[in-house]
């Protein structure tokens, strides 16, 4: 049997006695006169260091730095099916097209701390104005987490909530008229229909009482629904003279200004710009995002010339591709939108969020 060997007493101690000396207890008062390292030549209070303590506890607790960090999972094409075929063994990641996407989805998100107003202008129909206010609130809808609404602003019976609920039997004009009883979420939303996550205020649809909704009766709107909504989207009508579209001007916190890549299209978007500038409203201009819907298309057309020349007179551009579904005219579905149409879309939503600052 082996014998047992007892640990020698001055070389245990010698190992652990630390751990016991080193008690709170004991610690030595450094007195009065001591300083602080982080204050040369000054004292610490007691209360000092616990409140410093607890700010530094507080900016150490995220989430981001407390979880444990993940593996990026694909949630697209064929790495989806590999990671999902592997169980999660074989991990490609996300693709190229996926990470832009994720980054546009953030842009959008962009935190909003007081209520937007965001016009959609054209001096020429026909070139998609009505589709491009229905897709950026549905997109701006559908990503945020805030309250959105679509304002038909259009004074000649505008089809903007044909394009995304086909319910116009309660309009703007009715809630002009019951303007003074409105005092709470659930009484706008007796006025208003649902695409989605997107609140919808049709137009009236009888263009005589229509030519009645002039500058002073869309302000008290706008006033009405900033109230209840963070983003107000309003599809304009298509003279600039008129007096509800004054009001939409002088409101706006963005502007979009709606062309198409043919003569006429972008001669006419270039003479909107213009007459903006004229009338005092060179800032809007500046911060302005012109669209070009690209229905129409001829290869005699220099695109890239036309898009250089609103590139140099706005924030930017953004070219919005033929898609089948919306040349259809009916009702918009973001899930049938082709793929690039969708993104062009998404980089429209992203820009406006752009302005999204706090304390706008």
């Amino acid at each position: 049997m082996a014998r047992r060997v007892e640990p020698d007493p001055l070389t245990w101690w010698e190992r652990y006695g630390h751990r016991l000396s080193a008690r709170p207890e004991t610690a030595v008062d450094p007195g009065p006169d001591a300083t602080s390292p982080a204050q040369p030549g000054g004292t610490v209070e007691p209360s000092q260091v616990r409140n410093e303590a607890e700010l530094a506890t507080a900016a150490q607790l995220r989430d981001d730095a407390i979880l444990r960090a993940r593996a990026d999972v694909p949630s697209q094409g064929w790495r989806r099916l590999v990671h999902a075929a592997s169980r999660g063994v074989v991990n490609p990641g996300p693709g190229p097209g996926e990470q832009e996407l994720r980054a546009l989805l953030e842009r959008i998100r962009s935190p909003l701390e007081s209520p937007r107003r965001i016009a959609v202008s054209s001096i020429k129909g026909g070139v998609g104005k009505t589709t491009v206010a229905s897709c950026l609130g549905l997109v701006l809808a559908e990503h945020r987490g805030d309250r959105v609404i679509a304002l038909d602003a259009n004074p000649d019976a505008g089809t903007l909530a044909d394009r995304l609920t086909g319910e116009s039997a309660v309009t703007v004009r009715d809630l002009l008229d019951d303007l003074d009883h409105v005092g709470s979420w659930t009484d706008v939303s007796r006025y208003t229909s649902l695409a989605g996550r997107l609140q919808v205020l049709a137009s009236e649809q009888d263009p005589a009482a229509s030519e009645a909704f002039n500058r002073d009766e869309y302000e008290r709107v706008c006033e009405v629904l900033v109230r209840f909504f963070t983003i107000v989207i309003t599809d304009s009508g298509t003279g600039l003279v008129h007096s509800a579209m004054k009001g939409t001007l002088e409101l706006a916190d963005s502007l979009i200004v709606v062309g198409a890549p043919t003569v006429d299209g972008a001669s006419r978007a270039s003479k909107t710009l213009d007459w903006l500038l004229a009338h005092s409203y060179g800032d809007l201009v500046a911060d302005a995002v012109v669209v070009l819907s690209c229905d129409r298309s001829s290869a005699e057309i220099d695109r890239t010339r036309i898009r250089e020349h609103f590139e140099s007179r706005c924030r930017a551009v953004v070219e919005v591709p033929h898609d089948p579904h919306l040349a259809t005219g009916g009702r918009v579905t973001l899930g049938r939108l082709r793929p690039a149409t969708r993104d062009a879309f998404y980089e429209l939503a992203a820009l406006i969020a752009d302005g999204f600052t706090p304390g706008d």
